[in-house]
C-alpha cells in the first residue's frame, strides 16, 4: 500500500467517478488507522459516503480512531439505522462513549435501533460516571467458572473469545459471579488433562472497583504493567475490564486537562469552545489576577518613600517580581505532577517538602549571589547588591515553599491539584517578593544609611 498522499488520492478518485465496487476492493486493503487519518481530510459529505462503502466492522474500526466530537456529524449524516448498526459493532465503551455525548433522547433512540444484548451492555455503561474505571470499561470479556477443567474452559474461550475485546487474560469466577482469580491462556493450555481450573488459577488478583476514578486505574495499570484490568462492584462481582488502549486515552485526556488548569483555563473540551466561550472562561481569572497585579502595586506605593530615596531599586524590580514567580511555578508544576502519577503520597510528604525548599534555598541563594554581583559592579553598590541579592534569595525560596504546600494542601481539601493554576501563584508571588524587597531595602537602608 503507497504513502497516505496516494492512498488519499486513489479514494478521491474512486469517489469522484462514483466507481464504488472498486472503491470497496481497495478500502479493504487499507488498514482502519489510515482511513481514519484520510478520512479527516474529506468534507463531511465524502466522510459519509466513504463511510458507506465499509462494512459495518470496518465502520466501527475508523470511527474508534476518531474524537468523539469528529464522530457525532459523521452519525447524524449516516442516519440513525446505519449508525446503530455500526455502533453495535464497536466494543461496548466506545459505544457508550459516543452515546454519552448526546442528549438522552438521542441516546434512546439509538439503543432501541441496536440489538437487545448490545444495548443492554450500552445501557449499563452510560450509567457510570464517565470519570470512574465503570465509565471507560467494556463488558466484552472472556470469564471462566472456577469449577470448569481446563478442556472444558478452553471450550467457552472459543465461543466467547470472537467477542471479547481481549484474551491475554481469561478471569475466573465463582457461582455468585464473583472474581475469585485469572489464568492465561498459555496455563490452560499446559495444564495436566483433567485439571480444574481453581487448580491451577492464581488467586487474589489486583482489581479495581466500578465507583474508582480513572485516574487511579490508569496508575494501577502502569504500575503492574497490565493489559487489562478487571472491574468490580462493592459485592466483588465481575462486571467488566479496563484494557490498556482505554487507560492510554484517560492519560492524554487528563494530561491536557490539567495543562489547561495551570493555564487557568481549563475547561472539558475547550478546543471546541466558540471564542466567545472561550473569552469567558479565561476573563473571571484574568479579572482575578488583575486585581492581584493592583495589589502589587498598591505594595510599590506603600514603600514609595524608600523608592525615592533608592531610585535603583527600580531597576531590579521585574528581576525580584518574576524570577520567584518562575521558580513557585515550576515547582507546582512538579508537585503537581508527582500528586497525579502517586509519586508523592503520603508517605513520602514530609520528605518532598523538606527536600523541595531545599532546592529553593540553593536555587535562591545561587541567583540571590550572581545578582548581588551584578548589582554591586554595574551600579558600584556593595549595599544595594546586599538588599537585591537577600530579597531575591528570601524570595525564590518562599516561592519553593508556596508552590510545593499550595497543591498539597488543595489536594487534602479533596480539590484537584491542577487548579493551583501557575498564573495564580505568579500573582501572589509577584505581591510576596515586592514585599520582602522594599522590606529588606528599607531595613538595611535606614539601618546603615539613616
Amino acid at each position: 500500500m503507497g504513502n497516505i498522499k496516494e492512498v488519499r488520492g486513489k479514494i478521491h478518485d474512486f469517489l469522484v467517478e462514483g466507481d464504488y465496487e472498486p472503491l470497496e476492493e481497495f478500502l479493504l486493503e487499507v488498514h482502519y488507522a489510515d482511513l481514519a487519518e484520510i478520512l479527516r481530510t474529506f468534507e463531511l459529505d465524502e466522510r459519509v459516503e466513504l463511510l458507506r462503502h465499509l462494512d459495518r466492522e470496518r465502520a466501527a474500526q475508523v470511527l474508534s480512531e476518531l474524537d468523539r466530537d469528529e464522530i457525532t456529524p459523521l452519525l447524524k449524516g449516516l442516519g440513525r439505522k446505519a449508525s446503530a448498526q455500526i455502533l453495535q459493532e464497536m466494543p461496548t465503551d466506545d459505544a457508550a462513549d459516543l452515546l454519552g455525548e448526546l442528549p438522552e433522547d438521542e441516546q434512546e433512540r439509538y439503543l432501541r435501533l441496536m440489538s437487545d444484548p448490545e444495548a443492554e451492555d450500552v445501557a449499563e455503561l452510560l450509567e457510570y460516571g464517565a470519570e470512574t474505571a465503570g465509565g471507560i470499561m467494556t463488558t466484552e470479556f472472556v470469564a471462566v467458572n472456577k469449577e470448569l477443567t481446563t478442556d472444558e474452559a478452553i471450550q467457552v474461550v472459543r465461543r466467547t473469545a470472537q467477542e471479547a475485546e481481549t484474551v491475554y487474560y481469561v478471569y475466573v469466577v465463582n457461582d455468585q459471579n464473583q472474581l475469585v482469580g485469572v489464568v492465561s491462556l498459555r496455563e490452560m493450555i499446559l495444564a495436566a488433562p483433567g485439571a480444574r481450573i481453581e487448580e491451577i488459577m492464581r488467586t487474589g488478583p489486583i482489581r479495581v472497583n466500578v465507583g474508582t476514578d480513572r485516574e487511579e486505574v490508569a496508575r494501577v495499570v502502569a504500575k503492574y504493567d497490565f493489559l487489562a484490568v478487571p472491574v468490580v462492584n462493592d459485592d466483588e462481582q465481575l462486571l467488566g475490564i479496563v484494557t490498556v488502549d482505554d487507560v492510554l486515552d484517560v492519560i492524554e485526556e487528563e494530561a491536557t486537562e490539567d495543562y489547561l488548569r495551570l493555564a487557568s483555563v481549563h475547561q472539558e473540551r475547550y478546543l471546541e469552545l466558540s471564542v466567545v466561550q472561550r473569552a469567558r472562561r479565561r476573563l473571571p481569572w484574568l479579572m482575578a489576577l488583575l486585581f492581584g497585579a493592583v495589589l502589587a502595586g498598591s505594595v510599590v506605593q506603600f514603600y514609595e518613600d524608600t523608592l525615592a530615596g533608592v531610585v535603583a531599586l527600580a531597576f531590579f524590580m521585574p528581576v525580584i517580581a518574576g524570577g520567584p514567580g518562575n521558580v513557585g511555578t515550576q515547582t507546582m508544576a512538579v508537585m503537581v505532577r508527582g500528586l497525579a502519577t502517586g509519586e508523592v503520597d503520603a508517605r513520602r510528604v514530609t520528605r518532598v517538602i523538606f527536600k523541595e525548599i531545599q532546592v529553593g534555598m540553593i536555587v535562591g541563594g545561587v541567583s540571590g549571589l550572581v545578582l548581588a554581583g551584578i548589582a554591586a559592579l554595574w551600579l558600584d553598590s556593595a549595599l544595594l547588591g546586599l538588599v537585591v541579592g537577600t530579597s531575591l534569595a528570601a524570595a525564590m525560596t518562599t516561592a519553593t515553599a508556596i508552590g510545593t504546600l499550595f497543591p498539597l494542601l488543595i489536594s487534602r481539601l479533596g480539590v484537584d491539584p491542577a487548579l493551583a493554576s501557575g498564573p495564580f501563584i505568579t500573582t501572589v508571588m509577584d505581591v510576596i517578593s515586592l514585599m520582602i524587597y522594599f522590606t529588606v531595602a528599607t531595613l538595611i537602608f535606614f539601618r546603615f544609611i539613616g
